[in-house]
């Protein structure tokens, strides 16, 4: 996440767990939210970065992070029917 610090990654990450959560159609708290948030936007940062798209401060940081995020949610999703 550039262009944010260690609190604006923490709101970040919380927006973009809620707003994947709602877009998936699930149902977690706060923490969980956090989590996925967090781990979303390392994952739609890396994709970014490897497919050369620039993205800076709080707008472009939610945007890849929403999307890691639901990108996240999905891949878990499609594994743990596999696993079932």
């Amino acid at each position: 996440m550039h262009g944010v610090g260690l609190i604006g990654a923490i709101i970040i990450g919380i927006l973009a767990g809620w707003i994947a959560e709602q877009v998936s159609n699930r149902s977690h708290g706060l923490l969980t939210n956090l989590v996925v948030g967090l781990v979303g936007a390392l994952l739609g940062g890396f994709l970014a970065e490897a497919l050369g798209i620039g993205f800076y401060g709080f707008v472009g940081s939610l945007i890849i992070s929403t999307l890691g995020a639901i990108l996240l949610l999905a891949l878990l999703s499609f594994f743990r029917r596999k696993v079932v």
